[in-house]
């Protein structure tokens, strides 16, 4: 067939069948806990990795006025992703980037830091000659020239039967997720406090864009108690980390008024984006959700091996050592969890267990994203080896912690239990508890205090000041509405002013700059 007949791959996807995919990926779990069983995926070192999201805007033309439609939603040409070293991601105006793990120890860290600020720098570079620019943020909120936001998240045409979105990258399996006879398993909708949305693909989850901190540990065994701690600091990270409390404005219902909006707006309407457009209406506890903890690291894997098929794909193997399980890997990549066990590696010897996690936005400086990152891995060297009794936090109290930080952000109430033992809903203290132990879990991979202290800078000046990038956002716009600016004006202006701000600071400062300089 034609490399660009998408319909027709898409009607290869949907002829796969159910049964026989889910037998292979039975016989695939068989093959990997053997594996675990023989310790194939331990390894000596730690190791950490990043995934970072971004969307395009085309640059404002210097000879022209500056208006509220400054900074429109752009297509990044295939080409130029290609070009630039990024993947494709779910809608044409997505671009990521995948670092190369390294071992978490300084040298790697900073390693980290070094690949995304160079191929970064490169990307942008390439795309400046474009009228394009690359953002980091966590929902995008101008639509694309000519074009409103419900038109370009909703559009799609038939094919032979075959329902495609517009604005999608060319991945089969995103498209076949609206072919199939299960198409109602997701939700395909946007459902937030006043905002609406339905939807015939999945494509209104290409509002929202992330980073993805890797973690991985030594020894496979001990992934449930590492991925224990991974969810009881989920909602704190994530309330540090809000970046997303408004939609794109037309979205908004056109009887409610800019008050009740600000009044009722999440601080990071990214996790519902998430959860709603994959998840079904009702009847399913959702495949985009908070996970429980498990006792083993075999019941991880049968968790994933047991998970919703939305579509079962031919799957292509390779030379690569985790093509030994390719089918239980192909389940995985819709096994949409906050935070979620991964378990691969392209040779025997580099096999791993990791933890991924998702609930971090992609922040307004490349500083600030790296911040997460360093303190999620500080967080998983401390945390496990001290035994902190955070542990002992009922699995309620971390999901009710997830979901308060994604409506409320810093101003949530938590609780957590500290070092001494003690339960405490002091935000402070409990700032001071997590961050001081990320910053113990960095020394001890060989970081110095200047190291540490820089590294989890972005994120105590936000503990200290109360404010993150949402609330910034948010202040904004409160700001323009009560001097008698229209709701949607406002928020185009406070996003014309992160993108600016962000020009002078994505590579060489953080968001910190930003409230020193006055900007809150």
């Amino acid at each position: 067939m034609p490399d660009d007949d998408l319909a027709e791959r898409v009607q290869s996807a949907l002829s796969v069948d159910r049964e026989a995919f889910q037998a292979k990926v039975d016989d695939d779990t068989a093959v990997l806990k053997e594996e675990l069983k023989a310790g194939t995926f331990d390894n000596p070192q730690a190791i950490v990795g990043l995934e970072y999201e971004f969307y395009a805007v085309s640059e404002p033309d210097a000879e022209r006025h500056r208006t509220d439609g400054d900074y429109p939603l752009r297509r990044v040409p295939r080409r130029l992703l290609e070009f630039i070293g990024f993947e494709k991601e779910l809608g044409l105006h997505n671009a990521e980037m995948t670092t190369s793990p390294q071992p978490f120890n300084r040298h790697g860290l900073l390693a980290q830091e070094h690949e995304v600020l160079a191929r970064l720098e490169t990307a942008l570079d390439c795309t400046r000659p474009e009228g394009m620019r690359l953002v980091s943020d966590a929902l995008w909120t101008i639509p694309p020239e000519g074009e409103s936001a419900s038109q370009y998240l909703t559009d799609s045409v038939e094919d032979r039967g075959i329902r495609i979105a517009t604005n999608m990258s060319d991945s089969a399996r995103y498209h076949a997720m609206a072919n199939t006879d299960r198409s109602t398993a997701a939700g395909m909708r946007l459902d937030a406090p006043n905002v609406d949305l339905e939807a015939d693909t999945v494509l209104p989850e290409s509002l929202i864009t992330s980073i993805q901190p890797h973690y991985q540990v030594s020894h496979a065994a001990d992934l449930p108690t590492f991925f224990s701690y991974a969810l009881r600091v989920a909602g704190p990270l994530l309330a540090l980390g809000v970046n997303s409390p408004f939609f794109p404005p037309e979205l908004y219902d056109e009887s409610v008024d800019a008050e009740t909006i600000l009044d009722e707006a999440w601080m990071e309407h990214r996790i519902g984006v998430f959860e709603t457009v994959l998840n079904a209406a009702s009847d399913t506890a959702g495949k985009v959700r908070f996970p429980r903890d498990f006792e083993t690291v075999e019941e991880a894997v049968d968790r994933i091996a047991e998970d919703d098929t939305f579509v079962p794909l031919e799957v292509e193997e390779t030379n690569r050592f985790d093509d030994k399980f390719a089918h239980f890997r192909t389940k995985h990549g819709t096994y949409w969890r906050w935070v979620r066990p991964v378990f691969g590696g392209p040779t025997r010897s580099a096999a791993n267990a990791r933890i991924e996690f998702r609930p971090i936005a992609a922040q307004p400086t490349v500083r600030d994203s790296l911040a997460f990152q360093a303190a999620f891995a500080g967080l998983m060297e401390a945390l496990p080896k001290l035994e902190h009794p955070v542990a002992d936090l009922d699995w309620e109290l971390a999901h009710d912690n997830f979901y308060r930080a994604m409506r409320d952000g810093l101003d949530a109430d938590f609780t957590w239990i500290t070092n001494d033992g003690k339960q405490s809903t002091d935000t402070v203290a409990i700032y001071e508890d997590i961050l001081d132990h990320a910053e113990q879990g960095l020394q001890n991979r060989g970081l110095s205090d200047d190291d540490t202290a820089t590294f989890l800078y972005p994120l105590r000046v936000r503990v200290r000041q109360h404010t993150t990038p949402a609330r910034w956002k948010h202040d904004r716009v409160r700001e323009l509405v009560d001097g008698g600016t229209a709701f949607d004006e406002a928020v185009y202006a406070a996003q014309r002013e992160y993108i600016e701000a962000q020009e002078e600071t994505l590579l060489a400062g953080s968001f910190a700059d930003w409230l020193r300089e006055g900007r809150n």
